[in-house]
């Protein structure tokens, strides 16, 4: 097979993942990095960290799935998906459809490669995390906040490694205050997400956060920026981590700040803007996360 046909082939599966846009993968990925460096047995083991890795990889791609299988019809009809590959037509829906079975047993094989003793814990909230991943994406028709939707979704990214690690998800002030900055986070930067689409889903009588909040949109994700800063340090506090985490901490704080400078919550940007906002979120939870790493580390 030529590098030309093998593109050519390979190109719509990537784009059906959206593993040719490699930083919505890696905002789930890392919620998960926080949760498994302030668990109490933390640093994780390899072996667990490549678990949470593929695991993650797999069951967001089945979201990209689910939710292209949901959204064929309006993907055609809004200018930021239109190339979509379902909505294209480079792929049908039956071809997606066991892409997402494949990712879903893909994701079920890494749950019951964990160990015996948070087996049992780690697959429930696995089957707990399924109906609101299968289900956000029809909740922009139904409900005035899909984004609140996908915030619980992600939270499943902390409980699940959380599980893993210690065996159990008691409500410590860690685990709580890492899930909950995971679901502001989440939410505030979805939102600034679906500011790109808001004239688009106005016409076609869908709903977002972005539409729902109006000019208070920039307001509140500037409160929830702010939020998960602040439940951040009091997990790492909580988790007695290191001073080095401390001014990297600082950092990324100010770097939720200026990340939301640029936004305008009363016009409609380029959507070069909005999408230059989400890369930055991965690389401020990037960075958070590295300051988790150095500090179980370096002490």
């Amino acid at each position: 097979m030529t590098g030309t046909t093998f593109a050519r082939v390979t190109t719509p599966w990537l784009a059906l993942l959206r593993w040719n846009k490699p930083t919505g993968r890696l905002i789930l990925l890392i919620p998960a990095g926080w949760s498994l460096w302030l668990a109490p047995a933390a640093p994780p083991s390899l072996a667990l960290i490549l678990r949470i890795l593929i695991g993650g990889l797999a069951v967001s791609g089945a979201g990209c799935v689910a939710n292209d299988l949901w959204d064929q019809r309006i993907d055609s009809e809004v200018e930021r998906t239109r190339q979509r590959p379902l909505a294209s037509g480079a792929l049908g829906r039956s071809q997606a459809v066991v892409a997402l079975l494949l990712l879903l047993a893909l994701s079920l094989g890494v749950v019951l490669s964990f160990p015996s003793q948070v087996l049992q814990l780690c697959l429930l909230l696995a089957v707990l995390a399924l109906p609101p991943i299968l289900l956000y994406p029809s909740a922009k028709r139904w409900f005035p906040y899909p984004q609140a939707v996908l915030a619980i979704c992600w939270g499943f990214a902390v409980l699940i490694p959380w599980a893993a690690i210690e065996g159990n998800v008691w409500p410590t002030l860690p685990l709580i205050c890492c899930w909950f900055a995971t679901v502001c986070w989440t939410f505030s930067f979805d939102t600034v997400y679906a500011m790109a689409d808001r004239p688009d889903d106005a016409r076609l009588g869908l709903r977002s956060s972005a539409l729902s909040l109006g000019r208070g949109a920039v307001r509140t994700v500037r409160a929830g920026y702010g939020l998960t800063t602040a439940a951040l340090a009091i997990a790492a506090a909580s988790a007695e981590v290191g001073v080095v985490f401390w001014p990297i901490w600082g950092l990324a704080t100010v770097g939720f700040w200026q990340s939301t400078q640029t936004l305008r919550g009363s016009e409609q940007q380029a959507p070069a803007i909005y999408a230059r906002h989400f890369a930055r979120q991965v690389q401020i939870g990037a960075l958070l996360l590295g300051g988790l790493v150095l500090s179980r580390g370096l002490g």
